[in-house]
């Protein structure tokens, strides 16, 4: 070989490892770079999970005490397997005693409602109770619960304080410092009255939907009736908070029970706190609780230029709160049809823009300084051998953890093969450009390269699925998945490669040695005899291809790197003994270096080589097998860094996996937890931001029907004697009622049923409010759009919603001996609905419409459903629309003439309690059409002529209830 096919050589070889190593840096670099996203999506996942643990916590604690939150986040973990084992539905309930109770409400509040708007009034309430919010914090009370515009809250719960009195009597004071900036800045007349118990209560949950913390004991009821008893601008307190204060404060006698027949009754002794601020401020400075003044002026959490709390405006209709407990018993009634309420419109401001922005590169910034914490510690880390490695395999001691390692697929094995082709291309240039003549060069070549371009075409199948047939991209898939058939197809690579090598070696010796040679002792200026080290350097390529294999275990590696080191050696030591021999006489001969004779090395001649000369003192067949075998330590070395680095990355990307899925967990009990608290379309306004006090979510609506459903007599089966474990064995029976009313709002049927809240025994809910069936431009933007039917069907359905009610309270009654009955009251027309408090939600529904509604129930009768007219029109509209007479006395036939055993279902109400029987029950029905007719007419001229006050009813209202017949029960309407 001349000098410059030998420097061409040298080229070839030289460009196939910059090649091979360009290739190997590409790989490595970009699982690097791979790992760093893996690892800042690792930390944004991390960030999102302590986001939304943090967000959740921080739900559940405003709404629950966390004893309770914790127990109800344990049974939300619970298997569904463990829940359905379950008897009972879980209550949690707990006693606490020794507590201090309050009970706040605003004085005045008509006359402030008629001085804003509905919005300008939610708004108020929003920042009052916020303000309220946070002097609780200061004093260590929890915030129980919001009535309409009735504040109460407890201290000395969960945690007990030895001076929970003190804290109480410091927040009363604090309240009616508040009130009176809103005093002063809506020009009304609104104060606060605080009444103030010290006793025993049951604090817990009931129900399994919307759940509220709140307290019950015949204590609660006490301090309920203090504030009910107070006068306006002063704290009213009973004698035993009397005596838990010690003396410190000055008190003068309160005469409740001139003011409220309960405390008479009971005989309790009441009194007002005399305070001044300087002494209040000396008393809270004691308990290190600094002094109540929160306004000096203008609300402490006010900013320069922000919007005014609120802004006075001539009335345009009164709004009162649902529950309300204020003290004028005005007759509302009578503004109660479609009040009409301005639609809210939410801006995004630029302030709000402005804080987003701050927020995320805030977020960015930790961000990145977690990153850099986090790569410096994987770094560091001995990640692999935390998780339990066998040294020597490396292979997880975990068998699921394996299996999960192998079947990882890794995109770049089709390079891989890739760079076996490109390896076996540069050897055959080599091996052509040291000895053309050898036509055994030229076969390998072509055969090898058409077999390796079938392996890495299979390879790259997976990894370009469009690019290939089916069939092949399946067999790809496959291989990639399957453990032993990625290591076959590696293996069939590396033996292409090195059996090119040896046959060409071995065809190289035969040609040169072999009988076909006929001048014996021929000086070969050619051919592998005078560069028998490219054959070995063309090996030392293949053990590179061995190397850039992936997916395949560096045991795997080592042994086919263990193989072509051996067969090579043999060829040198063995085989190519005689051309190594040559070769080193002919390149030592005249050189001064440490030799041999050749004779004494051997003991014999080659034929057909020159056996004259003198040999290295280290021949080249072993010098040439010595770097070899070094190459390959260093080589499989590089391997099983390359192992350890993929299975590193592979638990990088499992603990990236594990953090998203612990997110998607935490997500769904974090959605679970708010759509209990809150409705579903509102849960959507506070999930996933960041919400302040002051933000505001309120909608108005107009067609609207609310229910109030309370159990008069189980104030008489309340008792808190021993055998009652002090009443919760009783609130544990209010629970499986209320549950029971709970699971019937997961009926289809009664999907637009909202539950609202629980006060004590009185369940209230409301239809209309849900998006997809309200009449405020969600479901259809124009009214007339929607027929009679559709506006007031969601009405019906909750008229039959009460009466499910009743059924499952008779079931229940049935199987607990009891004889418990519902109270209902109905009411229809609009109301506005809204969150009070973003970070201590509240959702409420205010208006007219409810106040009735609550007045039906409380003037109704036990057993019935009493209903105004115009709500009973409503309910009955959707099964009438083929008549011209009577149609509201049809529709209600067909609505409210539900037999004794309601089934829930989707199935018409018409179809399932009417439309059957036999003709006897036909003529009956017929007469009792007239009837209702009769009466029905007779209200309508009632309620639309101007008759003297003193001759009309207050509220024409139904009544219905269940006459049984001699056939089936029946509802006949009463006028009251």
């Amino acid at each position: 070989m001349g000098q410059p096919s030998r420097i061409l050589a040298n080229v070839f070889l030289y460009l196939c490892a910059i090649v091979v190593g360009i290739m190997s840096y590409y790989m490595a670099d970009r699982k690097h770079r791979k790992a760093f996203l893996e690892a800042r999506q690792s930390l944004e996942v991390k960030m999102n999970l302590e986001e939304q643990s943090q967000q959740q916590e921080n739900l559940m604690l405003s709404i629950l005490p966390k004893h309770v939150a914790d127990e109800m986040l344990k049974d939300m973990k619970k298997d569904e397997s463990q829940k359905d084992q379950q008897q009972f539905n879980t209550m949690y309930m707990y006693r606490h005693e020794n507590v201090s109770i309050l009970f706040a409400d605003i004085v005045g509040f008509t006359q402030l409602s008629s001085a804003c708007s509905a919005q300008e009034l939610v708004k108020l309430l929003n920042e009052l109770f916020a303000r309220f919010d946070k002097l609780a914090a200061k004093y260590h009370q929890l915030r129980i619960k919001i009535l309409g515009d009735c504040y109460y809250c407890i201290c000395g719960l969960p945690d007990y304080r030895e001076d929970h009195a003190v804290c109480s009597i410091l927040m009363g004071l604090a309240m009616v410092e508040a009130i009176s900036y809103v005093r002063e800045k809506t020009k009304t007349g609104v104060d606060m009255r605080v009444g103030v118990h010290t006793g025993t209560v049951l604090g817990g949950v009931l129900g399994q939907k919307r759940w509220q913390y709140d307290v019950w004991s015949t204590d609660v009821t006490v301090a309920n009736k203090m504030e009910a008893g107070g006068i306006p601008g002063r704290v009213h307190i009973s004698q035993s908070t009397l005596d838990c204060l010690k003396g410190e404060f000055d008190v003068e006698p309160g005469e409740g029970g001139s003011r409220c027949e309960y405390l008479d009754e009971k005989g309790i002794e009441t009194y007002l706190i005399i305070a001044s601020k300087p002494e209040v401020k000396k008393t809270a400075a004691q308990h290190g609780l600094g002094g109540p003044a929160l306004l000096n002026g203008a609300p402490a959490s006010s900013k320069p230029g922000s919007p005014a709390l609120i802004e006075t405006k001539e009335p345009n209709g009164s709004v009162h709160t649902s529950g309300s407990t204020s003290e004028e018993p005005e007759d509302q009634d009578a503004q109660a049809d479609n009040p009409s309420f301005p639609n809210p419109r939410r801006r995004l401001r630029l302030q709000d823009l402005a804080d987003r922005v701050v927020d995320a590169s805030e977020d960015e910034h930790e961000l990145n300084q977690l990153l850099n914490e986090a790569l410096l510690e994987r770094e560091s880390a001995q990640v692999v051998k935390k998780r339990n490695t066998f040294l020597l395999s490396m292979r997880f001691m975990d068998p699921d953890m394996e299996t999960r390692y192998s079947v990882e697929k890794e995109k770049q094995s089709g390079a891989a093969f890739s760079c076996s082709c490109v390896v076996l291309l540069c050897t055959a240039l080599v091996e052509i450009l040291i000895d053309p003549w050898l036509m055994t060069n030229y076969m390998t070549f072509v055969v090898g390269e058409v077999l390796l371009l079938i392996l890495t075409v299979c390879s790259l199948a997976a990894i370009f699925p469009r690019a290939f047939p089916k069939k092949l991209v399946a067999f790809s898939t496959w291989i990639d998945r399957t453990r032993w058939a990625r290591n076959t197809w590696a293996m069939l690579a590396i033996f292409i490669l090195v059996m090119a090598n040896v046959v060409d070696m071995l065809s190289c010796l035969q040609y040169y040695t072999g009988p076909n040679n006929s001048t014996a002792g021929l000086d070969v200026e050619d051919g592998c005899v005078e560069n028998p080290k490219y054959y070995n350097y063309v090996a030392v390529l293949s053990l590179i291809a061995t190397i850039m294999l992936v997916q395949v275990s560096h045991m795997v590696k080592l042994t086919l790197m263990l193989l072509v080191t051996g067969a090579v050696a043999v060829i040198n030591i063995y085989a190519w003994r005689p051309i190594f021999d040559e070769y080193d006489r002919k390149r030592f001969q005249e050189h001064d270096f440490p030799v041999v004779a050749l004779e004494k090395m051997q003991g014999l001649s080659t034929p057909g080589l020159n056996s004259t000369g003198r040999l290295p003192l280290v021949p080249s067949k072993y010098s040439m097998t010595v770097m070899i075998f070094i190459m390959m330590l260093s080589f499989y070395y590089f391997s099983r860094h390359v192992e350890k680095l993929a299975r590193t990355l592979f638990l990088w990307k499992i603990e990236v996996h594990d953090q998203k899925e612990r997110v998607y967990e935490m997500r769904r009990w974090n959605e679970a937890l708010v759509t209990n608290m809150l409705p579903e379309h509102v849960a959507r306004h506070f999930l996933g931001s960041k919400k302040r006090d002051e933000e505001l979510y309120s909608q108005s609506y107009d067609e609207i029907g609310v229910m109030f459903a309370s159990l008069p007599n189980f104030a008489d089966f309340y008792t808190e004697e021993s055998i009652n474990n002090g009443g919760i064995e009783c609130l544990r029976f209010l629970n499986e009622i209320i549950s029971d009313f709970d699971s019937l709002l997961d009926n289809p049927k009664f999907r637009v049923i909202t539950k609202i809240k629980t006060i004590g025994s009185t369940y209230m809910a409301a239809s209309g409010v849900t998006p997809d069936v309200n009449t405020n431009g969600f479901a259809s933007s124009n009214k007339e759009e929607k027929s009679d039917k559709e506006r007031w069907q969601h009405l019906a359905d909750l008229a039959d919603f009460a009466l499910a009610m009743k059924d499952t309270l008779t079931n229940i009654n049935n199987q607990s001996f009891n004889n418990f009955m519902l109270r209902i009251g109905m009411n229809k027309g609009g109301v506005l609905a809204g969150v009070i408090g973003a970070r201590k939600p509240h959702y409420d529904i205010w208006g007219n419409t409810v106040n009735v509604a609550s007045r039906m129930e409380s003037t109704g009768v036990m057993g019935n459903i009493q209903v105004r007219p115009a709500a009973e029109q409503s309910v009955c509209a959707d099964a009438g629309a083929g008549n011209n007479i009577g149609l509201a006395c049809v529709a209600m036939c067909s609505c409210l003439s539900v037999g004794p055993g309601y089934q829930g279902g989707s199935s018409g109400r018409s179809q399932a309690r009417v439309g059957n029987t036999s003709l006897p029950f036909a003529k009956f029905r017929l007469k009792l059409l007239v009837t209702l007719c009769f009466w029905y007419e007779l209200s309508n001229l009632l309620h639309h002529h101007q008759l003297p006050p003193e001759a009309t009813p207050n509220h024409a209202s139904w009544v219905w209830q269940r006459v049984p017949t001699k056939e089936q029960g029946a509802m006949l309407p009463e006028t009251t």
